[in-house]
């Protein structure tokens, strides 16, 4: 079955962390670029963080030395590590699968986040 499934979310307070999981599953995992986006209530859906197939990665500014992308191409699997959490960070998390060669994308269900002040 071609999916992807992210797990990691809830509530925590300000300052605090949290480290979200994707796995992947019906796909080839090393040719997909993958992402994590959230959605805030009332917004649109951003790009936090971005991981080549290889090791390359880019985040949005409001993120940058807070949190981390990082994959396991052993276990099909992709993370996003998030320390020292904002209110504004609060939103479903949604996990994203580009593929380098046929550029088609996958999304997972969401996760939400949510981070108390």
């Amino acid at each position: 079955q071609v999916q992807l499934v992210e797990s990691g979310g809830g509530l925590v307070q300000a300052g605090g962390s949290l480290r979200l999981s994707c796995a992947a599953s019906g796909i080839i995992f090393s040719r997909n670029a993958m992402g994590w986006f959230r959605q805030a209530p009332g917004k649109e859906r951003e790009l936090v963080a971005r991981i080549s197939s290889g090791t390359n990665t880019n985040y949005v500014d409001s993120v940058k030395g807070r949190f981390t992308i990082f994959r396991d191409n052993a276990k099909n699997t992709v993370y996003l590590q998030m320390n020292s959490l904002k209110p504004e960070d609060t939103g479903v998390y949604y996990c994203n699968a580009n593929n380098i060669y046929t550029n088609s994308m996958l999304w997972g269900q969401g996760t939400q986040v949510t981070v108390s002040s």
